[in-house]
């Protein structure tokens, strides 16, 4: 199987990149040629998410792409979360450690709640805590 890669832009400070298939020595580097150039279009700050729901199959080639999707994220002084992946790649997750459960999402809603509450934090903190 190969792997698809669909982008969308759903605010100009969030990438959402879904993903199909597999994500293997066979498909990484299609994979980072695909998201890593979109990053250099992001402002400070902004989020990468990472939707899974249809990614079958992530190896160790998929977790350093993942890895290096993040490293540049925070270079920007952002955030790449991951979104509903499913139990099999969830698992390797847990198994390696490689991206921290808060940063991990069952799906839209569970996104978007977590959003909403980083963005009213930082309101508030701009407005003094009230």
């Amino acid at each position: 199987m190969t792997l698809e890669v669909r982008t969308e832009r759903t605010t100009p400070d969030r990438l959402v990149l879904h993903l199909h298939g597999r994500l293997d020595a066979n498909t990484y580097l299609e994979f980072d040629g695909a998201a890593l150039p979109l990053l250099t279009e992001l402002p400070h700050g902004a989020t990468v998410v990472l939707d899974m729901a249809g990614l079958e199959y992530i190896s160790s080639a998929g977790l350093r792409s993942v890895a290096r999707i993040r490293k540049a994220t925070r270079a920007l002084g952002g955030h790449t979360l991951l979104l509903d992946p499913q139990p099999q790649v969830r698992k390797v997750f847990d198994i390696v450690k490689a991206v921290p459960v808060s940063e991990v999402f069952t799906g839209t809603s569970e996104l978007d709640a977590y959003l909403d509450r980083i963005q009213k934090k930082i309101i508030d903190e701009a407005d003094g805590g009230n």
